[in-house]
């Protein structure tokens, strides 16, 4: 990696699978959802990283939202980030804090406010949760998480699709309405996909109304001082049960997309079609509890190509769907 990355180097050290969609999208779609997936990336640095304390996160998470917002300098918080030597992908987009700063205020008016609008509250959302510390009682406290930091990154993309959107515009409430919930199925599966390397970090996302009465806590299944398959069958079955709920909506969501923007529609789709595919497998894997889940390669390729070719059409977005969920061992085909 360059010492100077441009943007869009960050964006595919930060993440090659979201990398695959944005670069897809026309512009100015493409530069402004970059700008607004890096800043989003420093807010995740400032929240996830290992070597700072709560105590010492959450000023640093409301420092940068209010920079975003422009109604403090920023210069102390990029100071303090230029200086990180942390070794991941966060790290590294948050060493490069005022480069993305800049590419946020040059960007045109309405698409900056609804980035700045969305990634604030966002970040804001974040360090109340870092506040709050890792007490997920009941699902209501799940969706509350997931919605900071996934479900108004839906609201963030309806709103920039609505400028240039005509079909988005028209039917905006409904659609950011459907958004939230394509960011809460995403973060769905995230959350089952990594059980355990949440709990590494002092995390664990299952809701305490989700464990059977008289099983073990999630902590001891997760450490690995308890095994209780029954119990781990009966949490990850109410874990996919909501993860596909949210999937529904999200489809729905993919079916108002034009057909005629197919970039747009396979930015959305491909990790509509990704999630789809983790979860069918994480479904079938007894050791979620002990390793995260990841969908191969080869499954990457099939899914791209086959998008690619035959995204457009809603009808073969259901059927995929449903092959992608029934054949979690194998790669789908392409088509009936």
């Amino acid at each position: 990696m360059p010492e100077s990355p441009t943007l869009n180097e960050l964006l595919h050290a930060a993440s090659r699978t979201f990398a695959l969609g944005i670069d897809l999208l026309p512009e100015p779609l493409r530069s402004e959802i970059e700008v607004a997936y890096l800043v989003l990336r420093v807010s995740d640095y400032l929240e996830d990283n290992e070597s700072m304390t709560p105590d010492e996160k959450v000023p640093l998470l409301e420092s940068w939202a209010r920079a975003l917002r422009g109604d403090a300098p920023g210069g102390a918080l990029v100071d303090r980030l230029v200086g990180v030597d942390d070794d991941t992908p966060d790290a590294l987009v948050a060493r490069n804090a005022a480069r993305v700063h800049e590419a946020l205020e040059a960007m045109r008016p309405g698409a900056r406010d609804v980035i700045v609008r969305h990634t604030a509250d966002s970040t804001d959302g974040m360090a109340r949760w870092v506040r709050r510390g890792p007490d997920i009682a009941d699902e209501a406290a799940l969706d509350d998480y997931m919605h900071e930091v996934a479900g108004r990154v839906g609201w963030l993309l309806t709103d920039l699709f609505a400028l240039d959107l005509p079909a988005v515009a028209r039917s905006h409430e409904r659609m950011m309405g459907l958004g939230r919930e394509f960011g809460l199925a995403l973060q769905t599966v995230n959350v089952i996909r990594g059980l355990h390397g949440d709990w590494e970090r002092g995390w664990v996302f299952v809701p305490r109304s989700f464990v059977p009465a008289g099983a073990p806590d999630p902590v001891a299944l997760l450490e690995g001082s308890v095994e209780d398959p029954a119990v781990e069958r009966a949490i990850l079955d109410r874990l996919v049960d909501k993860a596909e709920g949210h999937l529904e909506a999200a489809r729905r969501y993919l079916a108002v997309l034009p057909r005629r923007r197919h970039g747009v529609r396979l930015f959305c789709l491909l990790p509509y079609l990704f999630a789809v595919r983790t979860l069918a497998i994480s479904r079938s894997n007894p050791r979620v509890f002990r390793e995260e889940t990841k969908i191969g390669r080869a499954d990457v390729t099939a899914i791209v190509r086959n998008a690619r070719m035959l995204g457009w059409s809603n009808g073969w977005i259901r059927w995929y769907g449903r092959r992608l969920r029934d054949t979690a061992r194998a790669p789908a085909p392409a088509g009936p």
